[in-house]
């Protein structure tokens, strides 16, 4: 569970940098827009972006969220819960992915029926990152 002023920072500040593994134990950093969702943060992806293949592979990862003056940030260490068409009911994704818009934009999709198609056509996925570890200027 997110401390209740790290889910307000997430909630106001949506540019991330996700840091995922590649297989030789490298870091892959990748530009995300976040909100906060659950008990994490998330994001969604398409099914051919080297972060999710990463996360798939080893679910560690960071996520930092900064203030868009970069002065303020949090960083959460922790691992990824993916929610795809691979594990996820069809009804259960397409909520998913549209609570995840509305948490990274903070408005309503002005039509959900488009958004879904678009969301199966680009075989997305929504990420949720769970933290074990919180810090930065925030918390």
């Amino acid at each position: 569970m997110l401390p209740d002023n790290v889910r307000k920072f997430v909630s106001d500040n949506h540019r991330a940098v996700l840091t995922t593994f590649r297989h030789n134990g490298s870091a892959q950093m990748s530009i995300v827009t976040t909100g906060a969702y659950r008990d994490g943060v998330a994001f969604t992806t398409t099914s051919d972006r080297a972060k999710l293949a990463n996360l798939k592979r080893n679910l560690r990862c960071s996520l930092l969220v900064s203030h868009e003056s970069w002065r303020e940030y949090v960083v959460l260490e922790g691992r990824a819960r993916i929610m795809s068409s691979d594990n996820t009911e069809a009804e259960e994704l397409s909520e998913a992915l549209r609570d995840v818009y509305r948490a990274a934009t903070g408005v309503e999709h002005p039509d959900w029926n488009e958004y879904d198609q678009a969301m199966r056509d680009d075989r997305r996925s929504a990420v949720i990152v769970v933290a074990e570890h919180v810090y930065g200027t925030t918390t």
